[in-house]
């Protein structure tokens, strides 16, 4: 997905254009634009220096199916999560490690995973 494309499909989440960063999603957000980024995609936290969130299935292989989209969407951003796959829950956990912490990208991708 293009910078151009994730501004398409975020335009219409309001901490984007608070940030007003889309073209350099790689910038290391502030404390309060992270608070304000948290808003928008329910059920993510903060865990160290990124964010996370659990997912439940009604079945394990529900679990793996959805590990794969999202190592799909983590191929087509070239942004990989780490995935902790347990029974009927799949941990995703994002951070930029590039630039040692949470950036617009994380945010987009724990989007796409909710949008699944």
């Amino acid at each position: 997905m293009s910078e151009v494309e994730a501004f398409e499909y975020f335009r219409g989440i309001e901490c984007w254009e608070l940030l007003g960063k889309i073209a350099v999603m790689a910038i290391l957000l502030e404390n309060d634009e992270v608070r304000r980024c948290l808003e928008e995609v329910p059920g993510w936290a903060v865990l160290g220096k990124g964010i996370a969130k659990v997912f439940a299935f009604e079945s394990y292989l529900e679990g793996i199916e959805f590990a794969k989209r999202c190592g799909e969407i983590a191929e087509e951003m070239n942004h990989h999560p780490d995935l902790l796959i347990r029974w009927k829950k799949v941990r995703v956990s994002i951070v930029t490690h590039s630039a040692g912490g949470l950036t617009g990208l994380d945010f987009q991708y724990a989007g796409r995973v909710d949008a699944l």
